[in-house]
């Protein structure tokens, strides 16, 4: 199924993205998904089904650094994760009835807003919120979980790129905890998206008159390649989440996000 070039390209893929979803509690699907569509010329539905399989292993890893850095936030998470969890179901549901193209565009309209955000953020040089300046309640922590999970179903992500943005806008958190948190409930909710999307990739009505069961078989194939590098990049990048400077994450952040919208939106 594969030639030598082809794997070789998938396990440096692999490392890549778990390196940077470590890094910024993203999941790497927004590393993943344009490699595999726009220059492994895989299919969009294929290419989210095999991202969120790979999510679970680049979240799992990075989440048990973060929370031996004691950063994961514990309350914020038991709210969060039974919300995303529902969500990235309907979101896994709603993005089958789309077509690859108008997913595409989806993904990278969204992203661009969040470069606007993150570079608003880091010209204004806003410090880190004190504990008296969190706000944690259960609606705004619910409401975040609600949306990272649909928009995680729906475009085949992680949920990090959106969670950690609003977790710090809407919850007030800062960068570290927010990335360690949004790692800690991909862990769950990217799983649960992953069998969902998978198992539905066969009775997809935008992949009428595809073998849509060789997609499947095929995601799950990728996948496998993907992963052992994606575990040690997983682990690497949430090091040096803890290593680095805030604002070098925040920089690498807003590039990757860049990157990826201009290229999913076809203006690169």
């Amino acid at each position: 199924m594969f030639t030598a070039v082809d794997i070789f390209s998938l396990i440096a893929l692999g490392m890549v993205a778990g390196t940077l979803g470590g890094l910024l509690g993203i999941g790497g699907s927004m590393i993943m998904i344009p490699v595999l569509t726009l220059f492994l010329g895989r299919d969009q539905h294929l290419s989210q089904a095999t991202a969120m399989i790979v999510n679970v292993f680049v979240a799992a890893p990075a989440a048990w650094q973060h929370h031996r850095n004691n950063a994961v936030r514990w309350d914020v998470f038991r709210v969060m994760l039974p919300v995303a969890a529902v969500a990235i179901l309907i979101g896994v549901a709603a993005s089958n009835q789309l077509d690859g193209s108008v997913l595409r565009r989806i993904f990278g309209a969204f992203l661009l807003y969040m470069v606007v955000l993150n570079v608003t953020r880091l010209i204004r040089g806003r410090p880190q919120p004190s504990l008296d300046e969190q706000r944690t309640g259960a609606a705004r922590t619910g409401s975040v979980g609600g949306i990272m999970g649909f928009m995680a179903g729906l475009l085949g992500i992680g949920g990090g790129g959106i969670a950690v943005p609003l977790m710090q806008r809407v919850c007030h958190l800062p960068l570290r905890q927010s990335i360690a948190t949004s790692s800690a409930v991909m862990c769950l909710s990217a799983g649960l998206g992953a069998i969902h999307k998978n198992a539905s990739l066969a009775m997809n009505p935008a992949l009428a008159g595809a073998d849509s069961a060789g997609i499947a078989l095929e995601s799950l194939a990728i996948a496998g390649v993907l992963i052992p590098t994606a575990i040690v990049g997983g682990l690497l990048g949430s090091t040096l989440t803890h290593r680095l400077p805030l604002t070098v994450v925040q920089v690498v952040f807003i590039l990757l996000l860049s990157w990826v919208s201009l290229q999913m939106l076809g203006l690169v």
